[in-house]
This record gives C-alpha cells, sequence and structure tokens, in this order.
C-alpha cells in the first residue's frame, strides 16, 4: 500500500536540509543536505544550488506537498526581474548597528516600535539592513523593487518554473514578523515603518494563511508538488515539534533562542522577547543570542579537545566553575544588544585556571544567556512548566545537567532530528489535506533531566550578570 509523502526544506544559515516524511505519521523516509558558503553576507544563488544538490538522486520523487523553513531576517533586494542586486545581508551580520539605534530614535524609543509591531529593532532585522543599504549603496538602493525574506526567496523559486521570479512573491506571517514592518498583532504591513529604512515603499510578499496552498511546483524531478507557504526557522521548529502552552524551546544551533506558543502578543520594550508570530494563527515570543554551539566548539579549539572531551571535563567540574565565569559574546551578541562585545572570563585566579573550570565556564556562560531568555518569557506571562532542549549541542551531557540546573524545570530532549524541515512538512501536509489543522505527528522523548540545586545555579547567575554589568552596564 502506497503512502502519501511530503518534503520540508531547511534553508538555514550553515546548509539546506530536506526532509520527506510520510503524511499521515510524520515518520521521516529519507534526507538529503549540502552545505552554505560560511559567511554573513551570501548571494541566494547558493540556497538555491544547495536545495538542488540536497534533492539530487531522487529525492523527492512521489513527493506530494512542499514547503520551506528559513533563517529569518535575510534581505533579499531585487529588481523588477526578480534579479539579486546584492548579496542577502543575514541575520548574524551585525553591519547596522549604527542604523538600528537611528531608527530606534525616529520612531521614538523602543516603546513606540513594540506598540507598532512589537519587536524592538535589533541589527538582525530586515528594516535595519535596508536603511544600511540606503546610505551604503544608493544607487543599488534606487533600483530595488522588491524585498523578501530567504524562505521566501526558496519558495520563490519553487514556484517561479524555471524562471528568475514566481508569478506572486509570497511569505506567512510568522517569517513577517521579523521585518520591523510587520505586525502580528494586527496581521498587516506597516508600508510607513518599511520607508523608514529604504527611503520610500516598495514590494513586499503576499501573506498567505497558515495551511494554504500557495501554488505548484515541479523541480528536480519531482511530481506536480503543492507548495505551502513556508515559514521561519524557529517558527518551523515550534510546529515540527507541536509545541504546547506550559512548554519553551531552547534551540542550541549556530545562534541559540528560547521561545514558546502563546495566544496573545507579548509587549517587551526592553527588547529581549520578540514579538514574532508562529505558523499556527497564534504567537511565538522569542529570545535570540549570536552565541549558543559556536561557544562550545571555540571552547574545545581552546582547550585542544574535542566536544565530546569538554563535556566530561565540564562536567568534571564543580557546578560554578570554581569562580571563573565567561561572558560568550564571541560574535558580538543579540540580547543583549552588544554587536560590537567580544567574550570575556572574569574571575580568573592561578587556583581556577583549569581546562575543567574553562569547560565549565563556557557550557555555563552559553547556557545562562538562555536561561536569562526564560525568564523574560516568564516576566511576559508565558507559563514555563518544561523546556524542550534541541539543536547540536543539545546531545552533550553537560548541556543538559547544567540547563535543567539553571532553567529551573525538567529539560527534555526529543529525538535528533531536523525539527525546522519537519515543521515545513509537517506545514506541507497540511495545505495538502485541507484540513483546519495540521495533523498531529508523534514525538518521542529521549532523555529528560530534573532541575538541580537552585541555591548555586542562582549564586553562578548572580555572578555572570554582575560581570556584564560591570563591563557593558
Amino acid at each position: 500500500m502506497s503512502r502519501t509523502l511530503v518534503a520540508g526544506v531547511d534553508s538555514s544559515t550553515q546548509s539546506t536540509k530536506i526532509v520527506v516524511c510520510d503524511a499521515e505519521t510524520g515518520q521521516v523516509v529519507r534526507e538529503g543536505r549540502a552545505s552554505h558558503p560560511d559567511a554573513t553576507a551570501v548571494d541566494p544563488a547558493h540556497w538555491w544550488q544547495a536545495f538542488e544538490t540536497a534533492a539530487a538522486g531522487g529525492l523527492l520523487d512521489g513527493v506530494d506537498a512542499i514547503a520551506v523553513g528559513g533563517q529569518q531576517h535575510g534581505m533579499v533586494a531585487m529588481d523588477a526581474d526578480g534579479t539579486v542586486l546584492h548579496d542577502a545581508l543575514l541575520w548574524n551580520d551585525t553591519r547596522s548597528a549604527p542604523q538600528t539605534r537611528a531608527l530606534t530614535e525616529e520612531l521614538g524609543g523602543p516603546q513606540a516600535w513594540v506598540d507598532a509591531v512589537g519587536v524592538v529593532p535589533g541589527a538582525s532585522f530586515t528594516l535595519t539592513k535596508l536603511r544600511w543599504l540606503a546610505e551604503n549603496e544608493p544607487e543599488t538602493a534606487a533600483r530595488v523593487t522588491h524585498v523578501v525574506l530567504p524562505h521566501d526567496w526558496v519558495t520563490g523559486r519553487l514556484l517561479a518554473d524555471g524562471g528568475a521570479r514566481p508569478p506572486e512573491w509570497v511569505t506567512d506571517r510568522g517569517d513577517a514578523s521579523g521585518t520591523l514592518y510587520f505586525s502580528a498583532a494586527t496581521n498587516q504591513y506597516r508600508p510607513d515603518l518599511l520607508a523608514m529604512g529604504l527611503g520610500r515603499e516598495c514590494g513586499v510578499p503576499h501573506v498567505a494563511p497558515p495551511g494554504e496552498t500557495v501554488g505548484h511546483s515541479v523541480v528536480c524531478g519531482s511530481p506536480r508538488m503543492v507548495v505551502a507557504p513556508g515559514t521561519g526557522d524557529n517558527m518551523g521548529a515550534a510546529l515540527g515539534l507541536e509545541l504546547e502552552v506550559g512548554q519553551a524551546v531552547v534551540s542550541l544551533g549556530t545562534s541559540g533562542t528560547v521561545f514558546a506558543v502563546s495566544d496573545t502578543p507579548p509587549t517587551d520594550p526592553s527588547g529581549a522577547i520578540a514579538g514574532f508570530a508562529d505558523a499556527t494563527g497564534r504567537h511565538l515570543p522569542l529570545m535570540c543570542t549570536l552565541n549558543a554551539a559556536r561557544v562550545l566548539v571555540a571552547a574545545a579549539s581552546m582547550l585542544g579537545v574535542d566536544l565530546d572531551d569538554l563535556s566530561r571535563l565540564a562536567l568534571s567540574a564543580p557546578p560554578g566553575a570554581n569562580g571563573l565565569s565567561l561572558l560568550p559574546y564571541l560574535d558580538g551578541e543579540r540580547t543583549p544588544a552588544l554587536p560590537e562585545a567580544t567574550g570575556t572570563l572574569g574571575g580568573l585566579t592561578r587556583a581556577n585556571a583549569t581546562p575543567a573550570n574553562l569547560a565549565r565556564a563556557a557550557v555555563e556562560g552559553m547556557l545562562c544567556n538562555l536561561a536569562d531568555g526564560v525568564d523574560a518569557l516568564r516576566e511576559q506571562g508565558t507559563p514555563i512548566e518544561r523546556v524542550l532542549l534541541i539543536g547540536g549541542a543539545a546531545g552533550s551531557p553537560a548541556v543538559r545537567a547544567v540547563a535543567a540546573e539553571l532553567f529551573g524545570v525538567p529539560v527534555a530532549v526529543p529525538e535528533p532530528g531536523e525539527y525546522v524541515g519537519i515543521g515545513a512538512a509537517r506545514q506541507a501536509a497540511w495545505a495538502l489535506s485541507g484540513d483546519e489543522a495540521p495533523p498531529s505527528w508523534p514525538m518521542r522523548i529521549v532523555s529528560e533531566t530534573e532541575p538541580g540545586d537552585a541555591s548555586a545555579s542562582r549564586e553562578l547567575r548572580e555572578r555572570y550578570a554582575a560581570l556584564r554589568v560591570a563591563l557593558h552596564g
């Protein structure tokens, strides 16, 4: 008996992953991947080349529907023919920090932005990148007629039937809510805010409802597939995990994110929590850091060990690393907004200058920043009774143990999987079915760690916060 197959694409910062799933059960039946350039500004053509490479060899044979989850915020600026005019500035490109500060003040400060679109400007967001383009490459900016996001651009190529552009650019409210010119609360674009970036209005994608079919595609030897709207990567992960109220996700990839689903939009003028939309019609309050798993990679490199050895070293040191603290801002930082910061070791003495303490401080520093995000969600009225830990670093025993200590709630690790791609595939199954809600796909938990000593965690976080305040105010 044949089964219905759907595909989900995760076009992330580092690579394209494609998962093909059973539309009824969600079981992954095959997958492919290909890498992206390691840069903060990328020609989008690399994303399509990676998609074709990942889909080679008949990966999409028999697939009936497809959707794309993609890295949020990246600026893809095009002319009327669909020609990309500038390398896409990605979420982790911080060159627009000066423009971010200016835009924040021009509307009247953080609260004015929260009132307008639910988000305080940061250098990651699309609008700040458009302002950078207008100020630094005005001739290029003058040619821009359309701006889309990375997942929109890949979806557009699926719909373009071999051309440079689709009949209509489409997006979803989840990814659109990270631009600074779309409000998740009202589900409307703000052309006046868009004009603050580029100096004028331009074309933006149509925002398709959740679960809608936006067109059809024939690519890489596939049949005529239904194409769903797609969404941002965090929204895709929430959909893939079937995230419920009372749970939060902490994702440890290139970036670190903390998010939860909510029926009401957050209102956080501090900028720590962004008022994004999710991929189902609800809201996805989210905190994001620039520095996550690569902090551990850097620490392992410093110590001349692999990641497994780093975990063992960290677990051999006591909680608090004998007073050694790491501010993990190795690539600057998004939250807190310190784009020009660097990493700092604090409390270093001859007594605690050991490989084990440095390994422990790296794990604790990375997670302290994310624990601040968990607390910030609670302050916005989001209940958190359990944390789902995902991403590459979630496989580390040291990360699992320290996370439970710092978050103060049970930490569950789902079975490893490409949850952004799985979420996109689930959206594709939703569009294919025409049902009012996406199908229910089971998720298996492989480990769960109970919280540890609250007093030790409190002392560690207080020391971490004091170091941050001393250095950065």
